[in-house]
């Protein structure tokens, strides 16, 4: 006869018919024969990790991969949502990388990189910014994104702060949020320029601050820290030994004189307490190449080496050999990188003058990058209201108006932390840039979009 367990067990068998069932074997409790148990399956568990579980989707990405599924349903969307350059890959990079799969560039590279790109990085450092550093204190990754976030993980936990600014870019945050630190969000004004006055930076320092995050220049805003400012940002910070900076430096080549670029890095006292990123992205057009870097003071190196060692290892070895053909184009990108900036400027140009003439939107300079971001809360808000698509609640409200009735994706500025404005990328042709401009100036008329009322009379 069957113990009273057996029978429970195999009435619940019986009672759940579809229910999945596993047997398993195990040993008789009087003989070492035995027996077989059907053990009905269990729902799995599908809880996450706290910290991944809190984590917010990248906006950017979002609108993006929209955009990009609307274009593929035959919709005639124009994105103006990605941070990508719409130039080719210069030619001499791309050869480099077609050499290398011939060559036999094949294999996993080094951990850090291969030795000769990261000497190379070492010399551009030196002769473009005057930041001297030995390649053993370089971590090439799988692009800039890898190198933030490791620089984040190496240095941050829970307890810590890390001061963004905002505007910021979508990711820092959450990377912050991942290493189990806090972010504080420091708010700048379009008066200010969206730049980090000295007198914010000191009023939020803490005994728990542990890193500023400086972006410039700025995505999303385009501003550009003056050296002035950067000294005097500098200042402040080395009052704080605990307090470190990450200086994102992807945009470096992309600035608009008379604005140049300057790191902080090379002010007073900050090299010992600075980690510099950049890559190869950006200012040469090799998005899709994935590679970036991390130069920074020997300890935090290795451990942003041992982060990778264990997460990805080496970056593409393919890349590799193309950004050495990169770095070989001539100072600071040399004649291929000077004539995208120019292209950039001239857009840049257009798309401000065109958005300056839109009642209800302030748009600041902007002095590098490839983006604008107006604040456009007058319309918005309070008895804000398009013909055919109702009430406009919000900036992402505003942002679907425009991508439903004028099928133009961009992005809200809720998603960099300044909810007034939105942020329009114009990497784009110029004949892309006429078409979307004509269909947001259309969308924005006063006959089909009553603006905020109580915004109008601030």
């Amino acid at each position: 006869p069957r113990s009273s367990r057996s029978s429970t067990m195999s009435c619940a068998a019986a009672a759940n018919a579809n229910a999945a069932v596993r047997v398993i074997a195990r040993p008789s409790p009087s003989s070492t024969r035995e027996r077989r148990v059907a053990v009905v399956a269990r729902a799995v568990d599908q809880s996450l990790n706290p910290r991944v579980a809190a984590l917010n989707a990248s906006k950017t990405v979002a609108l993006t991969d929209l955009a990009r599924s609307m274009k593929d349903a035959g919709a005639d969307v124009i994105g103006l949502a990605a941070g990508e350059p719409d130039f080719a890959t210069p030619e001499a990079v791309r050869e480099a990388g077609k050499r290398a799969i011939d060559d036999g560039f094949t294999k996993y590279s080094p951990n850090d990189g291969t030795a000769g790109l990261r000497a190379a990085i070492a010399k551009k450092l030196k002769d473009e910014n005057g930041l001297t550093y030995d390649a053993s204190e370089i971590v090439l990754s799988n692009g800039a994104k890898q190198s933030v976030a490791q620089c984040v993980m190496a240095v941050c936990g829970p307890g810590d702060e890390v001061i963004v600014p905002a505007p910021y870019w979508v990711s820092y945050p959450e990377m912050v949020r991942l290493s189990g630190a806090e972010s504080v969000i420091l708010r700048t004004t379009a008066d200010e320029g969206f730049l980090v006055t000295p007198e914010k930076l000191r009023s939020a320092i803490t005994e728990k601050s542990r890193l500023l995050i400086l972006c410039s220049p700025s995505n999303p805003s385009g501003a550009v820290y003056p050296k002035e400012t950067l000294e005097e940002l500098a200042k402040i910070v080395v009052e704080h030994p605990r307090l470190m900076v990450l200086s994102d430096e992807i945009y470096e080549h992309i600035v608009y004189a008379p604005a140049e670029h300057h790191s902080i890095c090379g002010m007073k006292d900050m090299w010992e307490r600075t980690m510099v990123v950049n890559g190869f992205s950006k200012s040469f057009a090799m998005t899709g190449w994935r590679l970036g870097y991390v130069a920074a003071p020997k300890r935090f190196a290795r451990a942003m080496s041992m982060i990778q060692s264990q997460i990805t290892s080496g970056p593409n070895s393919i890349s590799q050999e193309a950004a050495m053909a990169a770095l070989n184009l001539g100072y600071k990108g040399g004649d291929s990188v000077a004539e995208m900036v120019r292209a950039f400027e001239q857009r840049r140009n257009f798309v401000s003058a065109r958005l300056n003439a839109i009642d209800g939107v302030k748009l600041p300079s902007v002095d590098g990058a490839f983006y604008v971001f107006p604040d456009v809360s007058a319309l918005f808000g309070g008895d804000a209201e398009a013909e055919g698509f109702g009430p406009i609640a919000d900036v992402d409200e505003l942002c679907r108006y425009i991508l439903e009735k004028g099928q133009v994706a961009l992005v809200p500025g809720s998603a960099f932390g300044v909810p007034e404005c939105l942020r329009i990328s114009y990497a784009a042709s110029n004949a892309t840039l006429e078409d979307a401009l004509t269909r947001i100036e259309k969308c924005l008329d006063p006959s089909l979009l009553k603006r905020n009322s109580s915004a109008a009379a601030r």
